[in-house]
């Protein structure tokens, strides 16, 4: 046996260490279930604004007091999610955006079922920079998901340097994946041994960052080399989700401008089908628009792509499609180009006024060049229109208070093809 598994057998056999008192631990496996219900208990009370102010006597509290009853292993689990008045952290009882943020955090991670939408979940939440929320929610994730995110504390992350010799810190998201990386490649290298619950290698490294077994010796490099790798691999995914997020809530912003003043002319205004419940404004995006497009709409071929546009304006009445918007903020126009030609081609009855690809203003000369393209001369006889972000931008409030029908608009967009 190598010096690590000789460790590892030891461990599994010792009657004080973590993998007897804790991992076999009857009372363990059923705190996975009460704290999933738990979390969805926090979670509703978030959405419904009844969550309060502070964390003594609250559902979270609850939830996180049982993690913290867990033995050992989970001592002063909860001083993390303790509000503390004087330094305001964690920053999610009297913020309630960041408690927002924090809800739909633990919303994901109970409905979720992949590392990957695990990871994700962690990368926005960090994006929201608040303040004192670090990865010892971590625990939470754990009890939802143990063979995916395992528990995080100090002595876990002393123990988890003193065997592989990296620099792990404590306090930051990025350090925690890189660590979480590390964790689930040693333990499917000693899957024979350990668990596909990560809680029994957590355990391990506690009990060798605690100081009840010194971690074997070591010289290989290459365990330092595969932890900055994991590091440098974290903060790449972290810098790409935050430009995807950017990205997204452009174009979800610049869909409420469109919303809003399709209303304030008076129409009534259809959010593409896949993006009604992204948030908007404090609500969704949806908020004020119909729920469902007109019988001659619905019922034409290619009906399930025109419910894709991102915003559509309609008669008042809600009988008639009068405009459509398709927002091009980074992706390829092509898929929006389709959708206003299914709307266009597919229903010739409904005579739309004005067809629009919204897009930023450094964009015009690619839209330009996409329309130039033989497959699109259709287009050009429909007179699609290309709407800078900069016009809508600078004269959206003037036209919802001034404006009427799609006269102003019209002055704004210009002529494609």
């Amino acid at each position: 046996m190598t010096p690590v598994q000789t460790l590892i057998s030891r461990w599994k056999n010792d009657p004080g260490g973590t993998y007897r008192t804790w991992f076999l631990w009857e009372e363990r496996l059923k705190n996975f279930r009460s704290i999933r219900r738990g979390l969805q208990q926090v979670v509703q009370e978030i959405e419904r604004d009844t969550f309060g102010n502070q964390y003594r006597g609250s559902s979270l509290e609850t939830v996180v007091h049982s993690i913290a009853e867990q033995r050992q292993m989970f001592k002063g689990a909860d001083h993390a999610l303790l509000w503390k008045p004087k330094l305001r952290i964690p920053d999610i009882y009297e913020n309630r955006e960041n408690q927002l943020a924090f809800g739909r955090f633990l919303d994901t991670c109970v409905c979720c079922h992949t590392e990957a939408e695990l990871i994700a979940a962690v990368h926005q939440l960090d994006a929201q920079s608040i303040k004192g929320l670090g990865p010892a929610v971590a625990n939470l994730m754990y009890f939802l998901h143990p063979t995916h995110t395992p528990p995080f504390n100090t002595a876990i992350v002393k123990g988890y340097n003193a065997l592989m010799g990296t620099k792990v810190k404590l306090g930051r998201w990025d350090e925690y994946l890189a660590m979480r990386s590390g964790i689930v490649r040693f333990n499917q290298e000693h899957r024979a041994l350990l668990s596909n619950d990560l809680g029994a290698l957590a355990g391990l490294l506690f009990d060798i960052g605690s100081g009840r077994y010194a971690p074997p010796p070591t010289d290989d490099p290459s365990a330092i080399q595969a932890w900055e790798a994991d590091l440098a691999r974290a903060r790449e995914e972290a810098r790409a989700q935050t430009e995807a997020r950017e990205s997204d809530r452009t174009h979800t912003e610049v869909q409420g401008w469109l919303r809003d003043l399709g209303r304030a002319l008076g129409f009534a205004v259809w959010v593409a089908a896949n993006d009604r419940s992204r948030e908007y404004a404090g609500g969704k995006l949806s908020d004020g628009c119909i729920d469902s497009l007109p019988a001659s709409v619905a019922g034409m071929p290619g009906a399930d792509a025109v419910r894709l546009i991102d915003v559509l304006w309609l008669e008042p009445e809600g009988a008639r499609v009068v405009a459509a918007f398709e927002v091009e903020h980074s992706t390829s126009i092509y898929s929006g180009i389709v959708r206003m030609l299914d709307l266009a081609l597919g229903a010739p009855d409904q005579a739309v006024q004005g067809l629009y690809l919204v897009a930023p203003d450094a964009r015009e000369k690619e839209v330009r060049d996409q329309l130039s393209r033989p497959a699109f001369q259709q287009v050009a006889r429909l007179h699609v229109r290309y709407l800078p972000y900069g016009e809508l931008e600078r004269h959206r409030e003037v036209i919802a208070r001034f404006g009427t029908g799609l006269k102003a608009i019209e002055s704004l967009a210009r002529r494609l093809g």
